[in-house]
């Protein structure tokens, strides 16, 4: 959506005030661990755009509290598989020679939108090394939930959505559906009802860049708007607006725990059990 079309729609400015009035009608609290999924857009105008919207979640969660975003960087990966676009098979090597080791200051996020890739450069706050999932923090639990993040299965149980997990956080979809909740990914392996692919990644090493590889999860076609409809009807979900945006806010680990039984009994029902 154009600037244009956002200023257009908009009954009024979203402002800062505004905006934490509303996060704390949604349920919002100080102290919370918070993983924040948004899309600018959607909220409307917002004078100060992301730096107003990080500004009323720091100051709703207050220091106290803990927030997180993902600041995923998808072309830090092997070019062979590429869609989105595909790369020419004869550039393949070039740009697996190419590619600069991934740096949690430097490398820019891909198709996250302007709130994480704002945050992640922000003042205090930590980013995990996974070159291709990594995830940024602020506050209490910024640095115990950003570190060591491990390689292999990088949403998996040695990521920070497994930190989160553990510390009792939520998830905040602002603006966008269960397709980007990424804590989904979380139950995907724990469930272990998917098959993995080899991955590969440029990182520094023993202080030299290396072209890595290792295991993750094949996550095409993952059901995630299927399962968060199925967790709706079952779970409490605080349902409401930031802005204009439609929003979700619910407890990170009853949504895992019920994806993850969800996955194995859709394994279960297939034609081929």
């Amino acid at each position: 959506m154009t600037e244009t079309a956002v200023m257009q729609n908009s009954p009024h400015p979203f402002t800062k005030t505004i905006l934490i009035e509303h996060l704390h009608a949604l349920g919002v609290q100080p102290g919370m661990v918070l993983l924040v999924h948004s899309s600018l857009s959607q909220i409307g105008y917002v004078p100060g755009g992301p730096v107003s919207v990080i500004q009323a979640l720091q100051e709703v969660l207050t220091p106290a509290g803990t927030l997180v975003m993902p600041t995923h960087s998808g072309d830090y990966s092997d070019p062979a598989p590429w869609q989105y676009p595909p790369a020419p098979e004869a550039w393949h090597q070039i740009i697996r020679e190419a590619l600069p080791a991934f740096d949690p200051q430097l490398t820019p996020t891909r198709s996250m939108g302007v709130i994480p890739e704002l945050f992640r450069t922000w003042p205090g706050v930590f980013r995990s090394s996974h070159p291709q999932v990594s995830f940024a923090a602020w506050g209490r639990y910024a640095v115990a939930i950003t570190a060591d993040h491990q390689l292999s299965f990088g949403l998996g149980d040695g990521s920070p959505l497994a930190r989160l997990y553990d510390l009792g956080g939520y998830v905040l979809l602002l603006g966008v559906g269960y397709g980007n909740n990424t804590s989904f990914h979380l139950a995907e392996f724990r469930a272990q009802v998917r098959p993995t692919v080899p991955q590969g990644a440029p990182i520094w090493l023993n202080g030299r860049r290396v072209w890595q590889l290792f295991e993750d999860i094949d996550e095409d076609d993952s059901p995630f708007p299927d399962i968060g409809a199925a967790f709706e009807q079952d779970h409490p979900v605080q349902l409401g607006k930031i802005g204009l945006a439609d929003c979700r806010l619910f407890y990170q680990k009853t949504a895992v725990d019920f994806a993850t039984a969800w996955l194995v009994e859709e394994k279960q029902r297939r034609p081929e059990n």
